[in-house]
């Protein structure tokens, strides 16, 4: 796992940001919500896109179960292509409808 503040990316744009993510095969894990923005960021089209939403104060117990659930999740359903919005009590996943046969 690779954070921004680690790569020193803090700095960059969130177009940037999912480009490296795509380029290292990479999935975006982010409290961002621009990043759940379908429009902008089609999921196809990137590795994954996981927004946490969670409930002020975010505690580290809070993210580490939500980060649990994700972990579950991805053993049975991929998160390639997909967006996942993370809250406390569940997983939303965007379903693209260029992506139905």
């Amino acid at each position: 796992m690779a954070t921004v503040d680690g790569q020193g990316l803090s700095s960059v744009t969130d177009e940037t940001l999912i480009e490296i993510c795509r380029v290292e095969d990479r999935a975006v894990v982010s409290f961002d919500k621009d990043f759940a923005d379908v429009v902008r960021f089609p999921p196809l089209r990137y590795r994954g896109i996981i927004v946490l939403r969670l409930p002020e104060p975010v505690t580290l117990p809070m993210i580490l179960n939500a980060l649990t659930r994700v972990a579950d999740l991805s053993e049975t359903r991929g998160v390639v292509g997909r967006l996942w919005i993370v809250s406390i009590n569940r997983i939303r996943e965007y379903e693209d409808p260029m992506s139905q046969d």
